[in-house]
């Protein structure tokens, strides 16, 4: 179907998705969850060949899908059916002199756009939370992962379908052209939000080519600032987890900001476990600034590598005189997304969870946490580094607007 056909068949049903209720929303998650499992050898297939048509890379971990990860992506889905209904919460309430009874109540959004790249779990991570919030999703996944995302809808909406719920809740169009992704970017009046969710240049192109309400989420250039009174063993461990547990993701750190009182003794010991591994993991590459490179040997960062999300084994290395001048760093080279810093100093980690502005700011933490399922969200849409409307780790709650509810009895102005 093209997306102007999605968009006729969502608004049909977005009446309905707004008013289901907890249970039916529940139920339809749970045979979703099921027939997920139920299609794994089929989703594998699809996947099998994504991967062949996309070839080697580190970039090939995001794509690629096996048993667990189903198992994972259908366990995200019943975490969603566990949380509460946010929709017709009551956010506030007063009553004006007049008589009339304010209510500012949860309403979902409506029909809600989601673009993203070579991940295929998103695309059950987006619908479990679209639906539960009352939602009507719209998914467009990236051409590199579309076959797998195909397998993906087509198993969903079979459990939609034994819910007795309308297949329609999720919709993805079968051209992954960009022509069809701007008619999703400008289809005012159908598109009640997009969020893109990917690399710097398709957030880049949803959010200056978008005429319907958009979302910024995330490129990710995470820091970790080790501080002069860090515990150096923890501060390493820190480093190595943010880095290296999952490089191609978002959340990875791709800078190491070091005070230069320790950075004598803790540079040594950090490129002895980034670059001397005993797994399965490639050495890391460390890209340093003048001052690193007279104490460790590595590639002299060149002038766009404090700049760059790398999603790769390479990790950008500065020294600076403080934790205000860490701090004066991120503000100048992060996106706001996530950032860290390890110290054993109260005073210090007040500063910098003060002066940092980022979605997420850690203290003696691996900035790998930024997630919704780690969160407590169950799962996510995606990380929101704008300050409008939603930040950070995006689940239910922020799929959901509100309106006023007004009572009277006759009043009139």
């Amino acid at each position: 179907m093209t997306v102007n056909e999605l968009l006729d068949a969502a608004l049909a049903v977005k009446p309905i998705a707004a008013t289901l209720s907890e249970e039916e929303k529940n139920k339809g998650l749970h045979f979703m969850a099921e027939s997920l499992l139920a299609h794994t050898d089929e989703i594998l297939e699809a996947n099998k060949a994504d991967l062949e048509a996309y070839g080697e890379g580190v970039m090939a971990d995001r794509l690629k899908l096996d048993v667990s990860r189903i198992k994972a992506m259908a366990a995200g889905i019943e975490d969603v059916c566990a949380l509460p209904d946010p929709v017709g919460k009551v956010l506030a309430t007063h009553t004006l002199d007049n008589g009339l009874q304010l209510e500012k109540v949860s309403v979902p959004m409506g029909v809600v756009a989601v673009i993203y790249e070579s991940r295929p779990n998103v695309t059950s991570d987006a619908a479990a939370l679209l639906i539960k919030s009352g939602n009507v999703c719209i998914l467009r996944g990236g051409k590199d992962a579309h076959r797998s995302s195909m397998a993906i809808v087509k198993a969903l909406k079979e459990g939609l379908a034994k819910a007795g719920l309308p297949v329609d809740l999720i919709g993805m169009p079968t051209d992954t052209s960009r022509s069809e992704a701007t008619a999703l970017m400008t289809a005012v009046g159908k598109v009640d939000l997009l969020i893109p969710r990917g690399g710097a240049g398709l957030i880049r192109a949803c959010v200056e080519n978008a005429t319907v309400p958009c979302i910024e989420t995330g490129t990710g250039i995470c820091h970790i600032y080790v501080d002069e009174s860090a515990d150096l063993e923890k501060a390493v461990n820190i480093v190595e987890n943010a880095k290296m547990s999952r490089p191609s993701v978002c959340n990875a750190a791709e800078v190491c900001l070091v005070n230069k009182a320790v950075a004598k003794e803790f540079l040594p010991i950090l490129k002895e476990r980034l670059t001397n591994r005993t797994d399965d993991k490639p050495a890391c590459e460390l890209r340093l600034d003048s001052e690193a490179q007279r104490i460790i040997s590595g590639v002299p960062a060149g002038e766009n590598d404090f700049d760059t999300e790398f999603l790769n084994y390479i990790l950008a290395i500065k020294i600076v005189e403080n934790v205000q001048e860490a701090a004066l760093h991120i503000a100048k080279h992060s996106t706001h997304h996530s950032e860290a810093i390890v110290t054993e100093n109260d005073a210090n980690a007040a500063y910098f969870t003060t002066a940092v502005d980022s979605a997420a700011v850690y203290v003696n933490a691996s900035t790998r946490f930024t997630d919704g399922g780690e969160f407590g969200l169950g799962c996510e849409i995606g990380i929101s580094t704008q300050k409008l409307h939603a930040r950070g780790p995006m689940g239910l709650c922020e799929m959901n607007t509100y309106k006023y509810v007004v009572r009277g009895n006759g009043q009139t102005r």
